[in-house]
């Protein structure tokens, strides 16, 4: 072999080399948009903290439609993103025909379980931040009656609800939770309208605090807590800030750190596929107390909160997961 055959192929090893070193990482954007204040917000700014952090960069997509769903995760996967970071159940199904069919591509699922070789699923255990939610919408009540309005009717949101009914009846077995939902397709994500309008009824039958797990449409639920004078409780991303005076708390779900973990290990050639459970023992989920809300949570509430969040930890009390079968207790 002469001298040049010898440096080009040691220039060839070295470029190959640079190429699978610097795999972009790249993240889905779920329905909704990266700015809803919630969910993809959150998630967004994982991805944004780990770019200012590491000076690197990261494919971003945002869904348009429900139908764009796999033609983007095909065509992300080709450009060569690894990994993949897919956002909500809804992607579940596409992600599991999709993964096959790139061997070589890691995916992060986050919100479902896809039980493939090359996949991370993680999910959260929204049941016990939404029991202290309802622990504290309960203990700030004065009329016995709060609300719960979810996005689109599907289990995971049920499972939110449950959650928050077993801890508002833990403090008080006599309260009333009044449940609805927005619809039953994926633009219930995205209409703050009827997110208002749902709130208005609940509060015209007694609610006094009312829970948003409702992605986009809770920027109405709590914009329209705010102009009646109730109290409102935020999720997923720390909505204290958009309503200071009524906002009691956020039911915070850390879909940043799950997207942040899932670049970072990436880059650190860590990165490890099955499921990933992140709970209140992680921070995984938890209740958010700043600036904004610290005038309408006492020190009482706060110590029953928290008794209640390390008896769950210790698994002294044990909050139903309502996807588990389905049902949530009476």
């Amino acid at each position: 072999m002469t001298l040049m055959h010898k440096l080009l192929g040691a220039a060839a090893l070295t470029a190959l080399g640079a190429g699978s070193a610097l795999a972009e990482p790249g993240l889905i954007i779920d329905l909704g948009g990266k700015f809803d204040k919630s969910f993809n917000e959150s998630a967004y700014a994982g991805a944004q903290r780990w770019k200012e952090e590491t000076g690197n960069d990261y494919m971003e997509t945002e869904l348009q439609s429900e139908a764009q769903r796999e033609q983007t995760m095909r065509r992300m996967a080709e450009r060569g993103a690894n990994p993949v970071v897919v956002l909500g159940f809804a992607n579940a199904s596409t992600l599991e025909k999709v993964a096959p069919d790139y061997p070589d591509t890691n995916f992060t699922i986050v919100d479902m379980v896809v039980d493939q070789p090359n996949v991370q699923s993680v999910v959260f255990t929204e049941h016990e931040g939404s029991y202290l939610a309802g622990m504290m919408a309960a203990l700030a009540s004065e009329s016995g009656t709060v609300s719960f309005v979810g996005g689109m009717d599907v289990p995971l949101i049920r499972k939110f609800a449950c959650g928050y009914k077993q801890g508002a009846k833990a403090v008080n077995p006599d309260i009333t939770v009044i449940e609805n939902m927005t619809g039953t397709t994926p633009a219930a994500w995205n209409d703050p309208v009827k997110g208002g309008e749902l709130t208005r009824a609940q509060i015209s039958q007694g609610s006094d605090v009312v829970y948003a797990a409702a992605g986009g449409t809770g920027v109405g639920v709590l914009q329209t807590a705010a102009d009646e004078g109730i109290k409102a409780i935020g999720v997923d991303s720390n909505q204290n800030y958009m309503h200071p005076g009524t906002m009691l708390t956020s039911m915070v779900k850390r879909v940043d750190n799950a997207v942040y973990e899932a670049f970072q290990s990436a880059e650190e050639d860590r990165f490890e596929t099955g499921i990933q459970v992140l709970d209140l023992g992680t921070d995984g989920v938890a209740y958010a107390m700043d600036e904004h809300n610290a005038d309408l949570v006492d020190e009482e509430m706060k110590s029953r909160v928290e008794e209640a969040k390390a008896k769950i930890i210790a698994g002294e009390i044990e909050v139903h997961d309502y996807t588990s079968d389905d049902s949530c207790p009476s």
